[in-house]
C-alpha cells in the first residue's frame, strides 16, 4: 500500500493528512503553529507518520505542502497554494459544493469551486485582520472565555448590539467598553458574529455562492458564526462530513495522491 501526504502550515494552527492509494484519511492531526514554520511541519507530519506506522516522510509516495508556511516544509515534494488545496479538498468530501469561504488565522477567502474540484474563482482579504481567527481569539480574550464558549454565545441572544468598529483593535476597545457597561453580553457578541458575516458578504459573491456555501478553517467550527452568515447572506451553511479545519492538508493529500498515482 503506498501512502500520501499533505501538510498545511498556517499561521495559527498546523494541520497533516495522509491518504492511502484510495483516498481514504488513514491518519490527521491539527496542532499549534510553532514560530518555526519548518518546526511546525515537522512535528505534524511525525504524528501522522507514527499513527500509519511509518518511520519517515521519505516513506510517502508523495508530498505536498500548503499554507501560509508551504515554503518551509522541507520534506515536500511540491507545494501547492492553500486556495486550490482548500478546494480540492471540500470536493473530495462534498462534490456538490461549489463555495467556500475559508476563515483562516490572518486573512479571508472566497472560492469557486468547479467541477473537477479545481478553482473557478476566488478573492481573498489579507489587509486587516477583522473577521479572521485572530480576531476571535481577541473577542474571546475580551470576554475572558474560551474560543468554543465564545463560539456559542450569541445562539442564546434575543437583541444584537451592533459592533460598529471595523479595525481588530478598536473593535476589541469597543467589546471591553460594552461589556465594562453592563451590556448582555451574550446580544455583544451576536453584533460581533453579524460584523463577521457581513464582511463575508463580498467573499461568498466572489465565490459565486447562491443558495448554499460552507465554511473552512478553524473559524468553521463557530456555531454563531454560522447562524449569522445564514441571516446575512441568506444562504444555507452546508457542513462538511469531515472536520473543515483539515480541508487545506486534505486537498494538499489528494493533489498528492493524483500525482504520485500518475507518476508509478
Amino acid at each position: 500500500m503506498k501512502y500520501f501526504g499533505g501538510c498545511d502550515v498556517g499561521s495559527t494552527y498546523t494541520k497533516a493528512v495522509i491518504l492511502d492509494e484510495n483516498g481514504k484519511i488513514c491518519a490527521d492531526t491539527t496542532i499549534k503553529s510553532k514560530i518555526n514554520s519548518e518546526e511546525s511541519a515537522k512535528i505534524a507530519m511525525k504524528e501522522v507518520l507514527d499513527k500509519v506506522g511509518l518511520n519517515s516522510s521519505e516513506e510517502l509516495a508523495y508530498l505536498i505542502g500548503t499554507g501560509y508556511g508551504r515554503n518551509k516544509v522541507p520534506f515536500a515534494d511540491e507545494n501547492i497554494s492553500e486556495i486550490s488545496c482548500h478546494a480540492m479538498g471540500v470536493h473530495v468530501t462534498d462534490p456538490n459544493v461549489k463555495a467556500i469561504i475559508d476563515i483562516g488565522g490572518q486573512d479571508v477567502k472566497g472560492i469557486s469551486v468547479d467541477k473537477d474540484g479545481t478553482v473557478k474563482n476566488f478573492a481573498m482579504n489579507d489587509k486587516c485582520a477583522a473577521g479572521t481567527g485572530r480576531f476571535y481569539e481577541a473577542m474571546a480574550r475580551s470576554f475572558e472565555m474560551s474560543l468554543p464558549e465564545f463560539s456559542k454565545l450569541s445562539l442564546s441572544a434575543k437583541n444584537v448590539i451592533p459592533i460598529t468598529a471595523q479595525c481588530t483593535v478598536f473593535a476589541e476597545s469597543e467589546v471591553i467598553t460594552l461589556v465594562g457597561e453592563g451590556k448582555p453580553m451574550n446580544e455583544i457578541a451576536a453584533g460581533i458574529q453579524m460584523a463577521v458575516a457581513k464582511r463575508c458578504f463580498v467573499m461568498a459573491k466572489k465565490a459565486g455562492a447562491t443558495d448554499s456555501i460552507t465554511l473552512t478553517g478553524g473559524c468553521a467550527k463557530n456555531d454563531g458564526l454560522k447562524q449569522a452568515i445564514e441571516h446575512v447572506l441568506k444562504l444555507k451553511v452546508i457542513d462538511l462530513p469531515t472536520d473543515p479545519q483539515l480541508m487545506g492538508a486534505l486537498g494538499a493529500a489528494e493533489f498528492a495522491r493524483q500525482k504520485g498515482l500518475a507518476q508509478a
